[in-house]
């Protein structure tokens, strides 16, 4: 599955109609986003089942304000409308696949309950 440009005006829809959203965080001038792009690439080709979308935070300042990304590039992931990872910083191709790993195993059920009662608490 290509990667889509995630924008102001389709965010939202993107993240509301998707269950598992991965989302980089970039720059056309950063040397690190640049050197992890053929890495989120190849990756995203392994997951039909997962959106694959980049944020170009020089164009989406909003939406780059909005995370408050500070560090580029960032990885964020999105499990049924809610943040479950999100750290800058580029990882091994390894690395990426095994954090997607963890990510699809998580019982998104006990997540909520968990933030339920942190905001409760």
């Amino acid at each position: 599955m290509a990667t889509i440009e995630l924008t102001s005006e389709n965010f939202d829809q993107i993240i509301g109609e998707s269950s598992f959203v991965i989302i980089d965080f970039w720059a056309e001038w950063c040397g690190p986003c640049k050197n992890f792009a053929p890495i989120y690439e190849k990756v995203s080709e392994n997951h039909d089942d997962i959106v694959f979308a980049k944020v170009d935070t020089e164009a989406q300042q909003e939406l780059a304000g909005h995370f408050q990304i500070r560090s580029i590039p960032t990885l964020m992931i999105f499990r049924d409308q809610v943040i479950i990872f999100s750290q800058p910083g580029m990882l091994p191709e390894q690395q990426f696949e095994q954090l997607i790993e963890k990510a699809a195993e998580l019982d998104m059920e006990e997540v909520r309950k968990e933030m339920a009662e942190q905001q409760g608490g």
